[in-house]
Formats: structure tokens, sequence, C-alpha cells
């Protein structure tokens, strides 16, 4: 299935055009490496058997896939996301590890017209990506039935995220800043750090219960230094600089390789190279 809104935005298209191919390559990253960081979440999420839930930006669909285990054959999962490879591996590994009560389609879920018919609505590290967070906000309340839930995880402030802070402060000492027209996947990771700013987004959307808990935890980066590198190379804050930074990057890249080497390799342990990471668990309801 399909969105059957008309064309992507410029954000849509830098989606699939840019970083898809560069977060299947660290996919070991972008969802393994979070192990820790959802482990933390995922015990509170108000989700029950018999569940209808919805999964906004599902990515690879691992999240889909705990939360359908979650609800039972009784309840069922609909992942949503923009990027068409990402649902490809999210059928797959559902298929694989037997989960039949999951379904994912492809659309924009600040456009797609959603029923109200889901009793809970989950978004983790995509809802920061909408170029309207009013109107996202309020289509995901719109497929909530009347009393039903949402949470969202994003990310907090860039100086309490050291693992994309960190690597981004190094490549600024090599390469200048990127520019008001660089082209980019959205707003920004950062983009909902603000709790006064999100709350007041929340009430304009339409909800209320709204509450915020700090989550604090490890995440691997990468499973080598050379791993991490790469890693923060191609996508984050510090791939930003680099992407824009163009044949300059290229010149500079020993030198910018070396630093982040030297850097990053302070935080290995045995399960790789694993850096402080923080969050909102953002829940809030769709009022009766």
């Amino acid at each position: 299935m399909s969105d059957t809104q008309e064309g992507n935005t410029e954000f849509v298209d830098f989606w699939n055009e840019i970083l898809v191919p560069k977060f299947v390559k660290y996919r070991h990253i972008l969802v393994g490496g979070l192990t820790h960081h959802s482990a933390k979440i995922f015990p509170s999420l108000n989700v029950r058997e018999g569940d209808r839930v919805l999964d906004v930006g599902c990515g690879f669909g691992d999240t889909a896939i705990q939360l359908a285990r979650r609800v039972g054959p009784s309840g069922s999962v609909l992942g949503i996301d923009c990027c068409a490879v990402f649902l490809e591996t999210a059928r797959k590994d559902a298929a694989a590890a037997g989960v039949d009560n999951i379904a994912f389609i492809e659309g924009d879920a600040q456009l797609y017209r959603f029923e109200p018919e889901y009793d809970f609505c989950f978004s983790r590290f995509g809802a920061m990506f909408f170029e309207n967070p009013v109107v996202g906000l309020k289509n995901m309340r719109r497929a909530l039935k009347p009393g039903g839930t949402m949470t969202m995880i994003v990310w907090r402030a860039i100086e309490d995220n050291p693992w994309l802070g960190l690597p981004k402060e190094i490549v600024l000492k090599f390469l200048p800043p990127s520019g008001e027209d660089a082209r980019t996947c959205g707003p920004g990771p950062f983009s909902m750090a603000n709790q006064e700013m999100v709350t007041k987004q929340l009430e304009i959307a339409g909800y209320d219960g709204i509450e915020f808990e700090r989550i604090d935890a490890p995440l691997m980066v990468g499973d080598s230094p050379e791993d991490a590198v790469g890693f923060q190379l191609a996508v984050g804050p510090a791939g930003e600089v680099y992407r824009e930074a163009g044949a300059e990057a290229k010149r500079r890249h020993g030198e910018i390789e070396a630093a982040l080497l030297t850097e990053l390799g302070r935080y290995a342990n045995a399960e790789g190279i694993v850096m402080d990471s923080s969050s909102w668990k953002i829940t809030a309801r769709n009022p009766e």
C-alpha cells in the first residue's frame, strides 16, 4: 500500500535520495545501537493486549514488531514510513519473526488520511522531522480513538547527546558550518528538545494529559572506532557539515578521520563505541 497524497516534500525526497542508503549501511547502529535506550522506554508504554497501534516513522520496523508482540494476536499494528526501502526490510523481518498481526504502508504521516481507530500511537525519533510539527501531531491525534494515547520519543538538546554533539564539534574544527540553504531531512534531531515549545505544539494539536519524562541511556555508535567514524560522517550533524563542505571535506578527510578516531576511540568497551544519549519520552492523550 502507498499513500495516495500527490508528490513528496523536499524532505521526503532527501530521505529517499540521500539518507536511505546510509541508514541501510548503518542499520546495525540505528537499530541495534538503540537497544539500551529502547529497553528503558518500552516496559512503560501504555499498550495492552488487543490494542490497535499505529507506529509513525517506523523505519526498519523493529519497534512495530515489538509492539505487535505486545498486543498479541487479538491486536494489530500498522507501521507507516516515507521510505519504501525501510519498509521492505520491515516486512521481511516481520515475516521471518512469524509476526503476522502487522502491516506496513508507505506514506507521509503528516498527510496520510487515517481513520480514528487506534488505541495507541507511537513514534520513536520520527516526529522531530515533521516539516510542520503541529500538522503532523494533529494528524497523529486524528488517528486515535477518543481517549487514545500518543507516545513519542525525541532527542533532547545536542548538549545532552555527546554521541552527536562531540563529532560535530570535531568536524567543525576543520570545516565551515553548513549554510541555511543546506539540503536536510527536516527540522532536525533536536527540533523537539524544548519542553515548553513542544507542550504548546501538542496543545495546539488538540492533546491533553501531556507528560514529559527524561530518558538517559548508553548508545552504541559503532562496532569499532572506524565504524563509528564512518557512521558520524554519513548521518547526523557531523555528517551534514561534512556533506555540505563538498570538495573541502574530501581534501581534509584524512585529518578529520584521524581526529574522530582519537576522540571516539576513548569510548570503546566490549560492546563497541558506547556514548551517552538523552531523550524525552512524551506522552499525550486524545480527549474523550
